[in-house]
């Protein structure tokens, strides 16, 4: 069967984006959001939760994590068997699996990892997804032309893959940030050069990049520690509070004590 009708359990960036793309793929859309200004032409808007996923194939949760145990309890009544709750909020393992507890044993729980912006993509955002809902989920949405990654395995799994790249992508955001504030500091031409620095060293890495930073971490941890205290002890007398190079010299002391950094 085809997708035919989704519910969406808001109407931020991400679920507007989406249900512009459904909606021109001739998929009906209802939806629910606690904000009425947020509307959508074409989507039917619902009087609330429960009411939103009446006769809907998939219930697409995306709103808040923190709304979204919330959320669940209160469209439990309503889900009949079959439907496929898509649980797309940027959430931990265990969060994730609360809601599946939520919706008890026989629900298609769809553990779904958005793992890029959705505007710009919608539906056609790389998903990664786990759960006993997953396969019918990827079914529904790749002649969507929905790029849908089934991970073999329960609801959480899908969220552990994304938060573990998340740690990479939006520390390196951050420490980008906190190197071209310090060298800011310093002048704008400091900063010119550190950004084109910056930007090259990223156009040359390659696969071999991740190997090398993390032998050379373990290699020269004392060094590198030494190096990141002088770098906090810098910013701070920028007026700067250092919150990457401590972070990261903590890191480094403690490969340095022999200690992996890793989760086992």
């Amino acid at each position: 069967m085809d997708l035919q009708q989704v519910t969406l359990l808001g109407l931020g960036e991400a679920g507007s984006a989406m249900a512009h793309d459904l909606l021109a793929a001739d998929v009906q859309v209802r939806a629910y959001d606690p904000d009425p200004a947020r509307q959508v032409d074409g989507v039917t808007s619902a009087r609330d939760e429960a009411d939103a996923v009446t006769d809907s194939q998939i219930v697409f949760s995306v709103n808040w994590s923190r709304v979204s145990l919330d959320v669940a309890r209160r469209v439990r009544p309503a889900l009949h068997p079959g439907q496929i709750y898509a649980e797309l909020n940027t959430s931990s393992p265990d969060k994730k699996k609360a809601v599946a507890e939520v919706l008890g044993p026989g629900a298609l729980v769809a553990d779904v990892a958005l793992m890029s912006s959705v505007p710009g993509k919608g539906i056609r955002t790389p998903m990664l997804v786990s759960g006993p809902g997953a396969e019918r989920f990827a079914e529904l949405l790749r002649p969507l032309n929905g790029p849908v990654t089934v991970l073999n395995g329960p609801v959480g799994l899908a969220a552990s893959r994304k938060l573990a790249r998340s740690v990479f992508f939006k520390g390196l955001a951050a420490a980008v940030g906190e190197a071209l504030e310090a060298a800011g500091r310093m002048g704008p031409e400091a900063e010119e050069a550190l950004r084109a620095d910056i930007a090259q060293t990223l156009k040359e890495a390659d696969e071999r990049t991740v190997d090398r930073l993390q032998e050379g971490s373990r290699l020269h941890a004392v060094r590198r520690e030494e190096e990141m205290a002088a770098a906090a002890e810098m910013l701070r007398a920028q007026g700067l509070d250092p919150l990457m190079a401590e972070a990261t010299r903590a890191w480094l002391a403690r490969l340095a004590g022999g200690e992996e950094p890793t989760a086992p």
